[in-house]
């Protein structure tokens, strides 16, 4: 799995900060912008933080790079429904000798693993078999695994990114997901830490599990380790 921040609003801490700000001020955007101090900006990010006000963390976008990932993971991201997406089709792109990602549950058993490995092995010759015999690539892909690695670029708000970080995050997301949200919170938490000091888990910001009795039961670890 490869990911990397490619492109953000610049000085995004402001930007949510100078928008706040605009809603109680007569002056301008601009002259708000320049003459906010940084104690300022943290004092107000940690105030709208605090009472949940999060409409202006929606000015500031950040879009990713994403490979090395597979398309049950990509089935589940695109639920994330405030975002856009740009994926690698499979109907134009060949998947001649495709990659695919093999879960550590399979990974770890040497049998299961054989077998996987057979499975797509199979997949991949007959996919090959059927564009030889004239199958539009378009429909040769129907073959295709839901292992088969692919890439995508997003890009989310602010805002979408905490709720993402919140639901897959979380211990009971599958783990591939959760890799991926724990990586992507990593990177835009080294750009814009002020906007993301809560992200995670819903149990670090609420402090307890609101999954009730479906809790992961390691709350206080988890809330520990952030």
């Amino acid at each position: 799995m490869k990911i990397k921040l490619i492109k953000y609003t610049p000085e995004p801490e402001r930007a949510v900060a100078m928008s706040a700000r605009l809603c109680y001020s007569a002056a301008g955007a601009e002259e708000l912008e320049q003459s906010m101090s940084e104690a300022q900006i943290d004092k107000l990010i940690k105030k709208l933080s605090n009472m949940g006000h999060l409409s202006t963390f929606e000015h500031v976008s950040f879009t990713f790079a994403i490979e090395g990932i597979s398309r049950v993971l990509t089935h589940q991201l695109v639920r994330h429904r405030i975002a856009s997406y740009s994926q690698q089709s499979q109907r134009y792109v060949a998947e001649h000798g495709f990659e695919y990602i093999v879960p550590p549950s399979i990974a770890v058993k040497p049998e299961a693993k054989a077998k996987y490995d057979t499975l797509m092995n199979q997949v991949q010759q007959i996919y090959d078999e059927l564009l030889g015999m004239g199958v539009h690539q378009e429909d040769a892909r129907y073959v295709l695994a839901n292992a088969t690695e692919t890439k995508i670029v997003v890009t989310m708000n602010a805002r979408s990114l905490l709720h993402f970080f919140e639901k897959r995050c979380c211990q009971r997301a599958q783990w591939e997901i959760r890799n991926l949200a724990d990586a992507m919170l990593r990177e835009v938490q080294a750009v814009a830490p002020r906007l993301f000091t809560k992200a995670g888990p819903a149990c670090v910001a609420l402090g307890y599990c609101p999954e009730g009795e479906m809790s992961c039961g390691r709350l206080a670890g988890v809330i520990a380790n952030k």
